[in-house]
Parts: C-alpha cells; sequence; structure tokens
C-alpha cells in the first residue's frame, strides 16, 4: 500500500503495532528543505485512540507554521507534522467502541500525521463511507470541525469549502 507522499509503508492495515514507519521529520526551523524522511517506531496507540495506517496527509498553515518554528506542537503531541490524516484503523487502544481495524476514516490530530502511521483520539476521527477520494478526505475533519456534516452534500470536501 502506498502511504502519504507516494512512499511504501508496507505490509497491511491489519499490522499490529510496534516495529518501524517512514515519516517526515523537522530537522530545525526553516523553508522545505527542513523536511527529512526519516524512520520511527510506528506508535502503540493508548487507551480512547485508534491507530492509523496512514494513506493521505493533508497541508496547512499550522504544519507551514510549525516547519518554521512558529507553532510549537502541543505537550504531549507528537512532535511530527501533519494535523489531518485519511486512513485505514490499524489497531484500537482500551475502550475504543465504533471502530475496528480495517475502517476507513479521516482525523484531525495534534500532529504525527507526516508518517505511515498516526495515532488519533477516537473522539476525533470520523468514519469514511467507501468510495471517496483519499486525497479529498485528508482534509475533511477540519471542515467537519467547523461546518458540521460532511457527507449529506453530494460533493464532500469541495476545494471552495474545505479549510
Amino acid at each position: 500500500m502506498t502511504g502519504f507522499a507516494g512512499f511504501t509503508s508496507g505490509g497491511s492495515a491489519a499490522d499490529p503495532p510496534g516495529g518501524r514507519m517512514a515519516a517526515v521529520e523537522i530537522e530545525q526551523p526553516g523553508g522545505p528543505e527542513v523536511l527529512r524522511l526519516t524512520e520511527r517506531p510506528i506508535p502503540v496507540p493508548a487507551d480512547g485512540e485508534v491507530l492509523i495506517r496512514v494513506v493521505a496527509a493533508g497541508l496547512n498553515r499550522g504544519d507551514l507554521l510549525q516547519r518554521q518554528g512558529l507553532y510549537p506542537p502541543p505537550p504531549g503531541a507528537s512532535d511530527l507534522p501533519g494535523l489531518e490524516v485519511s486512513g485505514l484503523v490499524a489497531a484500537c487502544g482500551g475502550g475504543v467502541e465504533g471502530f475496528v481495524p480495517g475502517d476507513r476514516v479521516c482525523a484531525l490530530v495534534a500532529g504525527g500525521g507526516y508518517a505511515g502511521f498516526c495515532a488519533a483520539p477516537a473522539a476525533q476521527c470520523l468514519p469514511v463511507p467507501d468510495g471517496l477520494d483519499w486525497r479529498r478526505l485528508r482534509r475533511c475533519p477540519r471542515r467537519s470541525a467547523r461546518s458540521g456534516p460532511i457527507w449529506s452534500s453530494g460533493e464532500p470536501c469541495a476545494p471552495a469549502t474545505a479549510c
């Protein structure tokens, strides 16, 4: 399966947590040249979290400001950029209801989206109907948080209304 930015992270949606994944990190504040492809441990979902196998990640102003050193991640959040993701549930932490491995989801996260896997609070995940394009879905969590339901319009996350 191809992960974000077109590189392959290997395996399937049901890969167990643990192991290693590809990720993009910020070496130091600056322009796009400070982004570096690296390898990190796959996160283990905590209670109330789902582990998402990232298929697409959004790029927004918060990511640009973080790269420039002007928007630090919140305490306890991943230092990796990426606030919006879409993908497949790979694992669920304790107490998670409503999601199972293999479910299609999109999520708004505090960081960590520019990676092969991203842990997200289940309450910040939205189920995704089959047939919707992954690249368009990466922007949906933010739009939903601002304007309500996103699946009823027939044209989810249209560029004119997203972000």
